[in-house]
């Protein structure tokens, strides 16, 4: 069966996007990355050397653009023109590369998004010809906002930037997807596999984590595990669950042809 994602024309076959900071090495980073086979990873261009100093090794050097999709974010911006500014750069050192995550930040100790900014900075963008996905509140409407102006993916948090809470909005993000027709990625507060498969089962188009893996205590086999966990998802929102019932008369195993004890 082909269910790949499809973000901007472009197929893809895993539904992990994985982050590259917070790893103790280059190392464990591409190590990590492997293990997750996300094909899609995102580089914080204010934090990772892509080029911009020549001098300090590259992470492109481990994770190179002929074999990844590379997504450079405004992590760290609080600014639609900070943001925008950060991916003009992106874009010349990636030699116009256009795909871009877009996150403007509201405050350093929530993190979490100024969606007033992030529509200025998502306006600028799509007008200048980015492929905009976009980290933004878990609501339908700012959310329908952002797909009206152009942005490829929308992608809402499901609980704080870091704080491995997990998917604390279900209801939320299901009012979310119905309302927009662009891929729907959770992108913050995945904390273990368990969080991304719900994520998947509720019909996410996909997720982005990078804390769950890098701060585990075993970051490779953590990213292993998220593979499979939404691998495992999706197969199951596809597969459709069974209904919730408080109670059920109707028993697993058959009862026909049971053989009954008779008292003489």
């Amino acid at each position: 069966m082909n269910d790949n994602l499809i973000i901007a024309g472009k197929s893809y076959s895993s539904r992990l996007l994985v982050g590259t900071g917070k790893y103790k090495d280059f190392a464990e980073t591409r190590a990590a990355v492997e293990a997750s086979g996300a094909e899609i990873i995102t580089i914080a261009i204010r934090r990772s050397n892509i080029g911009q100093n020549p001098n300090e090794p590259s992470l492109l050097e481990i994770l190179p653009p002929s074999k990844y999709t590379l997504l450079p974010n405004t992590a760290g911006c609080y600014t639609a023109k900070d943001a925008v500014r950060t991916l003009r750069l992106a874009r010349e050192l990636l030699d116009g590369h256009t795909l871009v995550k877009l996150e403007v930040l509201g405050d350093p100790q929530s993190l979490y998004p100024n969606v007033i900014e992030t529509l200025a900075a998502a306006k600028t963008l799509v007008a200048e010809g980015f492929q905009v996905m976009v980290y933004t509140s878990d609501d339908p409407i700012i959310a329908k906002q952002l797909e009206d102006i152009g942005c490829v993916a929308i992608m809402p948090l499901a609980s704080l930037i870091g704080s491995g809470m997990g998917i604390l909005n279900p209801w939320n993000l299901q009012l979310l997807m119905e309302r927009v027709q662009v891929p729907v990625i959770v992108d913050a507060g995945v904390g273990t596999a368990s969080d991304a498969a719900i994520a998947m089962e509720l019909g996410c188009d996909g997720v982005l984590m990078n804390t769950a893996i890098a701060a585990a205590q075993q970051p490779v086999l953590m990213a292993s595990a998220m593979k499979k966990a939404v691998e495992a998802g999706r197969e199951a929102y596809l597969a459709g669950r069974m209904p919730k019932k408080l109670y059920s008369a109707s028993p697993s195993s058959p009862t026909a042809g049971i053989i009954s004890s008779v008292r003489s």
